[in-house]
């Protein structure tokens, strides 16, 4: 996995240059047509529509693991040396930010008998930390084990969509944001996680709502949007593991520059260097 997210704790818890817009079901000034809360509402389904959900899904995997074929990730499980133990599974649940977890207790809730169950007291005491004790190679195995079942591939969805997916469209949606919009929000939130605090998803939004309204407020969605990237990227360069803000800059700008608010395929941009396409 490429990155992680910045927050530590339980789940509670524009400078570079963009590249040539694509011309993706928009005119070349489509960026600049003010975007109201009206003119979303009649736009394409939100992103939980199963075909936009599966775009968001593939678009984060391209810069969380470096491949659009995110559900091969339900096995994934490393460290990668920042500060927040084990990164795992579809959209890098922590061992450090507790929520890996809850992830595995609601999966020991729902399968009492399963592999990674016996670990439940070491992640309980490793949580918060970068520690890896009572967990090791014997708790990788466990992991990749366990994420050949249906059982838990279907708890770290749940767990994906309770805690990142459905709060950030929900969120999105209540703030007038078309399906662009309501991603940049998911990506925000998975590598920030939610909360309030200043670094987090909500203080990320808080900081761009001082710059610009949203399109619920009456404002324009392609300049909140620019704020709220903005905003963002301040945080993502406080942290070196972060300081790269390709899927910003190369990817959401790009989609947003190119006026393609509903994620029209095809979709061609750029993380952390690699060319991806989604026809």
């Amino acid at each position: 996995m490429s990155q992680s997210r910045t927050w530590i704790g339980a789940t509670a818890v524009v400078a570079a240059a963009i590249a040539t817009p694509l011309a993706i079901h928009a005119t070349a000034d489509a960026a600049t047509t003010p975007r109201t809360a009206a003119a979303v509402a009649k736009a394409s389904p939100d992103l939980s529509d199963p075909a936009k959900k599966e775009i968001a899904m593939k678009l984060v995997s391209s810069a969380e693991n470096s491949s659009l074929d995110w559900k091969a990730q339900y096995k994934y499980i490393e460290d990668i040396g920042d500060g927040r133990g084990y990164t795992a599974g579809i959209i890098g649940f922590c061992s450090g930010t507790g929520d890996m977890l809850e992830l595995v207790e609601a999966y020991t809730n729902s399968v009492p008998n399963n592999p990674l169950a016996k670990y439940l007291p070491a992640l309980r005491k490793v949580n918060g930390t970068d520690s890896h004790a009572g967990l090791g190679s014997a708790f990788e195995s466990a992991w990749k084990q366990a994420a050949a079942t249906t059982a838990f591939q279907t708890a770290q969805n749940n767990e994906r969509d309770r805690v990142y997916f459905n709060p950030s469209v929900n969120q999105g949606k209540s703030d007038g944001l078309s399906n662009l919009g309501q991603f940049a929000y998911y990506d925000a939130i998975v590598m920030h996680g939610p909360g309030d605090s200043s670094d987090s998803f909500g203080g990320i939004r808080k900081a761009a709502m001082k710059k610009a309204k949203t399109p619920a407020q009456g404002g324009d969605e392609a300049t909140y949007l620019k704020a709220f990237f903005a905003a963002r990227k301040v945080i993502m360069k406080q942290e070196e593991a972060h300081a790269d803000t390709s899927r910003v800059d190369t990817e959401q700008l790009v989609f947003l520059n190119a006026g393609n608010f509903d994620l029209h395929t095809p979709l061609k941009w750029k993380v952390y260097g690699d060319s991806y396409t989604i026809n």
